[in-house]
């Protein structure tokens, strides 16, 4: 797993991550941190890992050179790290095939998550399946309208599906649910957390898990091009996609590392959720990170056209990399997304998470600003199937155009 030197023995990243939970939940997280220590450099545990990431999700994707688009736009080259072709189409079973895996270990026998887009939720309840462990995901009564497809997904591989109808009805609301049932029942329960985000070890156990996008990718772009990329850049929400991109480039100077946030539909408060952007240092779910704020000082009211973006905080790694100046964090808007979504399918053939289309709206504007011998990877964190009759919806209704 990937050993960084920005984190100290009570998880913090500079003055980013800790454990603000309370009491009671002190030492079921501090047994979890010591599971997760034992284990991460097990061998075994490294073997049955990688033995699933290979042969249940199919790693490792490739990294994929878009010549159409980059032909088209002039400038640098755009590679693909294709994270939508893992099972299930995301990134988000690296993570939970991880955590399972440490859940099996502890003599767990249920697995309760959280799910924005439904991505990690479809993650989470395939390898429950797989592990033989009752599941129930919590997610917002928003997002389970306008992500029914992954809802079905869920349901049809066991799992429970409990729609969390309080405040603003999104991913904020669906962890605190998932939360409290974790708290009421933790003997029996491993929380299955699906970003880098929470209190500690959950920041440092996802981006471990997450890091072998970083890895292959290194490898990839040195196999294909002889060199290290100019720029890495991915979407963030909470920021699991990202991270684990970033975490095998951080010593590597030369590279910039650029994180993409939902500018949505306007930098107004309630527009968006371009939290290192906006934010401020604060404390919510468990942990000190940036946050968007209300006038009252709680976690403000926050909008994304993507469902897996919207959350008001974002992982504590981000905050810290953005304070040394080692990340620039960047937003994209609604309509930037769907440009950029419309572009990949057109000419790539390929269609894009909405998440991910947020960072190669960013690419697809700095690209043509660049040498052509500079190169960019995107981390492709999704696939966008689950998208496609919300985008021909928002279409029906007269707020985007088809190009």
């Amino acid at each position: 797993m990937t050993d960084n030197a920005t984190i100290n023995a009570d998880g913090f990243f500079g003055e980013y991550g800790g454990q603000y939970v309370p009491e009671q939940l002190i030492p079921i997280l501090n047994e979890l941190a010591d599971t997760y220590n034992k284990f991460k450099d097990d061998e075994e545990f490294k073997r049955e890992f990688e033995y699933y990431l290979a042969k249940y999700s199919g790693r490792p994707t490739p990294l994929y050179l878009c010549s159409n688009l980059t032909n088209n736009l002039g400038g640098a080259k755009i590679y693909l790290k294709r994270e939508d072709l893992n099972h299930l189409g995301a990134h988000k079973v690296n993570n939970t095939l991880g955590q399972i895996l440490l859940a099996k270990r502890m003599g767990k026998k249920k697995i309760v998550a959280e799910t924005g887009a439904g991505q990690h939720g479809v993650a989470t309840a395939a390898t429950a399946a797989l592990m033989g462990m009752e599941c129930t995901i919590y997610m917002g009564a928003v997002d389970v309208e306008r992500q029914k497809l992954n809802v079905f997904r869920m349901q049809m591989m066991g799992a429970k599906v409990i729609s969390a109808e309080s405040g603003q009805r999104t991913l904020k609301e669906a962890v605190d649910e998932a939360l409290g049932a974790w708290i009421q029942d933790a003997d029996d329960t491993f929380y299955l957390l699906g970003s880098a985000v929470g209190p500690h070890p959950y920041p440092t156990m996802v981006r471990d898990f997450q890091s072998v996008i970083g890895k292959e990718a290194r490898e990839q772009c040195l196999e294909d091009e002889g060199r290290l990329p100019d720029y890495c850049i991915a979407c963030v929400g909470g920021g699991s996609n990202a991270i684990g991109l970033f975490s095998e480039f951080v010593k590597d100077e030369n590279v910039k590392l650029v994180g993409v946030e939902p500018a949505g539909r306007s930098l107004e408060p309630g527009g968006h959720a371009a939290t290192l952007c906006l934010g401020e240092p604060g404390i919510m779910h468990g942990f000190n990170s940036y946050m968007l704020k209300d006038e009252k000082g709680e976690p403000a009211p926050v909008y994304s056209i993507s469902a897996g973006l919207d959350y008001p905080s974002v992982g504590p790694e981000h905050s810290h990399l953005k304070d040394l100046g080692r990340a620039e964090y960047v937003h994209a808007s609604d309509k930037e997304a769907v440009d950029a979504f419309f572009t990949l399918s057109q000419k790539e053939g390929i269609i894009p998470a909405l998440e991910s289309s947020h960072a190669l709206a960013y690419a697809m504007k700095l690209a043509p600003t660049l040498p052509k011998d500079n190169i960019i990877i995107v981390n492709l964190s999704g696939r966008g199937d689950k998208d496609v009759a919300e985008i021909e919806n928002l279409i029906s209704k007269g707020d985007f155009c088809m190009p």
